[in-house]
Order: structure tokens, then C-alpha cells, then sequence
């Protein structure tokens, strides 16, 4: 469960692992925020940015080279909640450092993109690892993990706002953006709870392979909640107009910095678009 969490938390997370310290330079760190100052994002942008049948496809970086690539779909409707499918695979060249092939599935409810569940299944090397927690509305979810079948169960607490690993950069999308905004939520991740802030960035122009954007760039931090000195900085971005596409994401896993770039997207009723090399981020 770690390493395919740490994978998809390279959107809103990315500090699995981090320490206070990051190569023996002391890092300030800014003040983790309370519950009273992380309040609820509110309602989010109607209609929906994207439905089912959309499908995104990104390269991962990592220890400066192709590390795999990272899917996510929007599947059909079940039971009345919209699932959000997220896969990661390890390539050759970086199974041979860390083998990663795994899936996350967000169970949103489509009027606020809030998860009512998530599942993770991953193999890493030789460990299975499976995840399955369920969201309450007195803002504890519980938490069924195993590991090569070894079961054990936890409650988790949050604050006013939460969504899960795969869920959340689809949440980020129907948020109203301004610049100067400021966000504050919470995020499950790698059998804990995190607290993700920041503020959104003036609008920034980004060229790739697969087309040229304008973008909002969201700029923050994030901390456990039960270890708030660990912690790194996190960057996406997210494009400026109706499709709200995550289009690129910068941050760091225990082994270095993580770059996850949109390599291709198909949405019902447009025309696929897909990168015609594999040209670096251009801003």
C-alpha cells in the first residue's frame, strides 16, 4: 500500500516519508493548520468537468528517468456514486530499484466529489497489500488494511474536509480558482491522514507534447496529522478552462523528486489527444 499511495499522492501529498530535515539543511516549516483555520472547500463547480468514459494517462519521473506510467479512468456509475479508478505500473528499468503494480479506486458521491469509499489493491516486490476504508460522517473512516493477508483495522479522524489519494486531484478540479485563493483539506493516504494547504498561483502558460495550456498552478504544503513535522512541498497544475485537466505535477516519494506529466487524455465527444514524442515540461 505505501509505494502505490506514494505514487498517487505525487498529486496532493507527496511526503510519505519526509523529515524536517531534507539533506542535513534545516527546513522551516510553517505553521500546520488548525481545524478552525482549515475549514470546509464548500460546494463545488456544477456541471462536472469530466464523466464517465474520460481517461488520462501520464509518464512518472523519478531519480531523473522514467520511472512508469499512472492512469486514471471515470468509470460508469455504481449504486448511485462515481468511481474513480486510478493505476500505476512500475516500468523495467525502475522495478529493478522498487516493483510497483497497483490500483485505487474512489467511490465519490457526484454532487460534492466527497468519497463514501476507497479501495487500493497493490503488489509491491513481494508484498500484497490491500486497503479498504469507508468515510463516516462524524468525520472518522475506518480502515481495513492487510498485508500478504495479515488483516488489522484502525479509525482515523479528520477535520472538516476529506477525500482520498485517488479522488482528490478530481475534487481540486470543480473548486472555484482564483488567484490568491487559499486551500485547506484533508487527504487518506498510506494508512493515515493527512492535511494538505496552500494557495493558488497566478495563471501560468504550459506547453507539452500533447498541447499548449493556460493553468492555474496550486502551490502548498502537506503533513500528517500525526506527525506534522513531516512534510513536503507540493505543485500541480490544472488547466484554465472547462475540461479543468491535471496536466502536470511536481514533488518527492522516500527515494526523490516525482514528476508526473499528462502524456495523453480521451474524453467522450472529443478527439483524443496524445503526445507525439516524449519532450520535457516547457514553461
Amino acid at each position: 500500500m505505501r509505494v502505490i499511495s506514494r505514487l498517487l499522492l505525487v498529486w496532493v501529498l507527496v511526503a510519505a516519508s519526509a523529515r524536517a530535515q531534507d539533506g542535513g539543511v534545516a527546513r522551516v516549516l510553517t505553521p500546520f493548520p488548525s481545524d478552525a483555520q482549515c475549514l470546509s472547500l464548500g460546494s463545488i463547480r456544477q456541471p462536472l468537468a469530466f464523466g464517465p468514459g474520460e481517461t488520462l494517462e501520464f509518464d512518472l519521473d523519478a531519480l531523473g528517468a522514467r520511472a512508469g506510467t499512472m492512469t486514471m479512468r471515470v468509470l460508469p456509475p455504481r449504486e448511485g456514486l462515481l468511481p474513480i479508478e486510478v493505476h500505476a505500473k512500475t516500468n523495467t528499468f525502475f522495478s529493478k530499484v522498487r516493483r510497483v503494480d497497483g490500483t485505487g479506486t474512489s467511490y465519490l458521491w457526484p454532487k460534492t466529489l466527497r468519497p463514501q469509499r476507497y479501495y487500493e489493491d497493490a503488489q509491491e516486490n513481494e508484498w500484497h497489500r490491500v486497503a479498504d476504508v469507508t468515510f463516516r460522517k462524524n468525520k472518522t473512516a475506518k480502515l481495513v488494511s492487510s498485508i500478504n493477508g495479515q488483516t488489522s483495522q484502525a479509525e482515523l479522524s479528520y477535520g472538516n474536509d476529506v477525500t482520498d489519494v485517488a479522488g482528490a486531484v478530481f475534487l481540486m478540479r470543480q473548486l472555484e480558482l482564483s488567484e490568491g485563493k487559499r486551500l485547506c483539506f484533508d487527504v487518506y493516504g498510506i494508512r493515515r491522514i493527512w492535511r494538505v494547504w496552500g494557495t493558488v498561483q497566478p495563471k501560468e502558460h504550459v506547453s507539452l507534447p500533447v498541447g499548449e495550456f493556460e493553468t492555474w498552478h496550486l502551490s502548498g504544503e502537506a503533513a500528517r496529522h500525526d506527525w506534522q513535522d513531516a512534510r513536503r512541498d507540493i505543485h500541480v497544475w490544472i488547466t484554465a478552462d472547462e475540461r479543468r485537466l491535471p496536466i502536470a505535477a511536481l514533488g518527492s516519494i522516500d527515494l526523490g523528486a516525482v514528476r508526473a506529466t499528462l502524456t495523453s487524455f480521451t474524453r467522450p465527444g472529443d478527439k483524443a489527444a496524445k503526445a507525439e514524442n516524449k519532450g520535457n515540461l516547457k514553461w
